[in-house]
């Protein structure tokens, strides 16, 4: 290897970072810092994830995972993520319930919170890679438009400011409840 690759960090450098407490996320080799989340984006994740896992604990649906969590989507170079709000039903975590390192797969539903420096080019860039790596539906959750666009792998894109998003395509019969999210 000579060049850039010389510089490129897998996943298992990038677990090693995230012990020495620096936000990360890897794409194709190449860290990516990210800044601690404000108040007003952690509210809005919070209370995304509360909707999102208290409907699949009590459906038994699979597992909601929180912010932080690292999912590999790529290998050589590596690509690892993490959403603010992840979901794996119980079929696609299959034996990797209780995986103490990053998993090794896409969720079927992420929500990325935007926060007020990121770059459009930045969020969309990253919707295209959990898409491609097999997410069913992302959540892009604006807290300063505020509005959630659920992009889904099929292509179509629903835009909703208020009321109740259905995702039950993703999540049978769940409903997200827009306004409260932005209360």
């Amino acid at each position: 290897m000579s060049g850039t690759e010389d510089r490129l960090t897998t996943a298992e450098g990038l677990s090693g970072l995230s012990d020495q407490g620096q936000r990360c996320e890897l794409v194709d080799g190449v860290l990516r810092m990210m800044s601690p989340a404000g108040g007003r984006h952690g509210a809005v994740a919070g209370e995304l994830f509360l909707q999102v896992a208290s409907y699949v604990k009590q459906h038994r649906l699979g597992r909601t995972f929180a912010a932080e969590t690292g999912f590999v989507l790529r290998r050589d170079p590596d690509t690892v993520l993490a959403p603010d709000v992840a979901f794996v039903s119980h079929a696609r975590l299959g034996n990797f319930t209780r995986h103490p390192g990053y998993l090794p797969m896409s969720p079927e539903l992420v929500a990325e919170v935007v926060s007020p420096h990121d770059r459009w080019s930045d969020v969309e860039a990253k919707v295209q890679l959990w898409l491609r790596a097999g997410a069913r539906v992302v959540l892009v959750v604006d807290p300063q438009a505020p509005a959630v666009r659920a992009c889904w792998s099929d292509g179509q894109v629903q835009v909703c400011s208020e009321g109740f998003l259905l995702l039950d395509d993703v999540l049978s019969g769940f409903q997200l409840d827009v306004t409260d999210l932005f209360a």
